[in-house]
């Protein structure tokens, strides 16, 4: 199909370049001196040429479009080591720490944020919709304090920080990968316009260099973004979506890197190590999955996903990943770098002698999922008479509060 949509487009290039060069044939001949018929004559076809082009040119934009709209849904090649099959065929790279072993009866994160008056879900329900929510009191200063103490974290490894727009053109998400339409599409599109509401920063990130040439010697450009994001979730429903496990809107570090070719492999390595010393500092029981082939996506070329024991829900749940885009998202942003050395030993100066750019590799790992980690922290850390124990790197970015305490009633 892909095939023959192909060859199509060419052949109406092909009958658009004709067009093109007998109406210029026309124009030409009307330079010269002509007898009034015979520049009628020419005037007529002239016109007619003219509409017959406009047509071609209508067409051949619809046929491309139609075409760029099929090569989007073909994912990323995927990585030799990658698990074949679905999510259950993941394998387990690293498993660290073990259970709490609770002597009382353990709380969900909806109870405790009942008790210690850090939710409301109900307010929210009736101002936005389900799966909208407030924070209150503690809560809040908890996510502030995830904020900055991660973004101080990840910019010891050379990171630039960023707050980006959080609105976007739906031509930079299907660049980066994601489908803004669709029947089971995460994407908010904004009506009657060409955008949409971001569901992660790794988009407009992805988006700052688009259609440039780096020089070799910038690279990596290593940034870690804070935007709110904004998911459909359709699908998503169930108790093991209940709460703030899965939102509409919530808060997120996301970390992104342009790189040389051969350098993803590493920086993918870095990324997931910088994730797994944020959760191993929070003294969080988790492990590292390689995800399998068929939970991918489209623009992972590998991803690895960090899942965190919650026992109020009793089970392991996503809080962050880590993928290797490799050019995917580049080749469709047109970011691509130019080597610094010489094409070849030609002493031949100039534009000439410069090496071919290439296109760079993307990768893009979350830092902070902030909905996700305050599940985390607030089952782990639960104490039997209702209060919850501030993590250690946490409580310099919370003024100092060790405890979240019952209010007195």
């Amino acid at each position: 199909m892909l095939n023959l949509q192909k060859l199509i487009v060419t052949h109406r290039k092909q009958e658009v370049e004709q067009l093109c060069t007998e109406r210029n044939a026309v124009a030409n001949k009307m330079k010269g001196k002509l007898e009034s018929s015979e520049r009628q004559k020419l005037i007529e076809e002239g016109k007619n040429l003219k509409e017959a082009l406009l047509t071609l040119e209508e067409d051949l934009l619809k046929l491309t479009d139609e075409l760029q709209q099929e090569a989007q849904c073909i994912p990323n090649m995927t990585h030799p080591d990658v698990p074949i099959g679905g999510e259950n065929n993941s394998t387990i790279r690293k498993m660290v720490g073990r259970p709490r072993e609770f002597n009382f009866p353990v709380k969900d994160h909806l109870q405790l944020g009942k008790d210690l008056d850090l939710f409301d879900f109900d307010a929210a329900s009736e101002v936005s919709g389900s799966k909208f929510y407030y924070l209150k009191n503690e809560a809040v200063m908890l996510e502030m304090g995830l904020i900055n103490w991660t973004l101080l974290e990840v910019m010891k490894w050379g990171f630039t920080a960023l707050t980006t727009p959080e609105i976007v053109r739906s031509s930079v998400v299907e660049k980066c990968g994601f489908q803004p339409r669709g029947t089971n599409t995460q994407v908010y599109s904004i009506e009657g316009s060409d955008q949409c509401l971001i569901g992660t920063a790794e988009i407009p990130v992805g988006g700052i260099h688009m259609d440039s040439i780096l020089s070799a010697s910038v690279l990596p450009l290593k940034y870690v973004a804070v935007s709110h994001c904004f998911r459909t979730e359709a699908g998503a429903a169930g108790t093991a979506t209940r709460g703030l496990y899965r939102v509409h809107q919530f808060s997120k570090l996301e970390m992104f890197i342009l790189c040389q070719p051969e350098e993803s492999d590493f920086y993918h390595e870095e990324l997931i190590k910088i994730e797994e010393d944020l959760f191993s500092s929070l003294g969080l029981h988790y492990k590292t999955l390689d995800m399998a082939s068929g939970d991918l996506g489209a623009p992972a070329y590998r991803k690895f996903d960090i899942e965190a024991w919650m026992p109020g829900l009793e089970r392991f749940g996503e809080i962050s990943s880590a993928s290797n885009c490799t050019d995917y998202q580049s080749r469709r942003l047109g970011i691509r770098y130019r080597s610094s050395e010489p094409a070849s030993t030609n002493p031949k100066k100039g534009k000439g002698n410069l090496s071919p750019p290439q296109f760079v590799h993307t990768l893009n790992a979350t830092a902070c999922a902030v909905p996700q980690m305050i599940v985390c922290l607030l089952e782990n850390n639960q104490q039997e008479d209702g209060s919850v124990v501030i993590p250690e790197p946490l409580k310099p970015f919370m003024g100092g509060l060790e405890l979240i305490q019952p209010k007195s009633r």
